[in-house]
């Protein structure tokens, strides 16, 4: 997976108590899949909105579970165990794997980061795309 990209609205958000990561418990973190030609803006783009999605027809679950958020040495870490999308017939192209807050409802659904693919991805029937994150999802200082 391509490097973390930030929302810029996400650390207002944080610092405002949008967010409440502590389990999955508490967090809906969810994914977002967007194509090459509607890339996300990390300046612009807000909530789940802003964005243009591909249609999730075929494709399993997007919410990202294991959810856990702990600090060490003034670092937390966002953990998340990988996901596994898997296709039930043709799914729409993406590049863009955006992660979303599906919990609060003012904002509703920010933004919270996305990863570039590098290029376009199909799937077809029975094929499946693993999103895996690194060690943390994120991490915030």
């Amino acid at each position: 997976m391509a490097a973390y990209v930030k929302f810029y609205q996400f650390i207002e958000d944080l610092h405002k108590g949008v967010h409440n990561l502590t389990s999955d418990a508490t967090s809906t973190l969810t994914v977002a899949l967007c194509n090459a030609a509607n890339a996300p803006d990390q300046n612009a783009d807000l909530v789940l909105a802003d964005i243009v999605q591909i249609a999730y027809t075929n494709l399993s679950a997007r919410v990202i579970t294991g959810v856990g958020c702990e600090q060490t040495t003034g670092v937390c870490h966002v953990t998340g165990t990988d996901l596994v999308l898997t296709a039930s017939g043709a799914v729409a192209t993406f590049r863009y794997v955006v992660i979303y807050n599906d919990d609060p409802t003012s904002p509703a659904d920010p933004l919270i980061c996305y990863y570039d693919h590098g290029s376009d991805v199909t799937l077809a029937n029975g094929e499946t795309y693993t999103i895996d994150f690194p060690t943390d999802i994120w991490t915030a200082s």
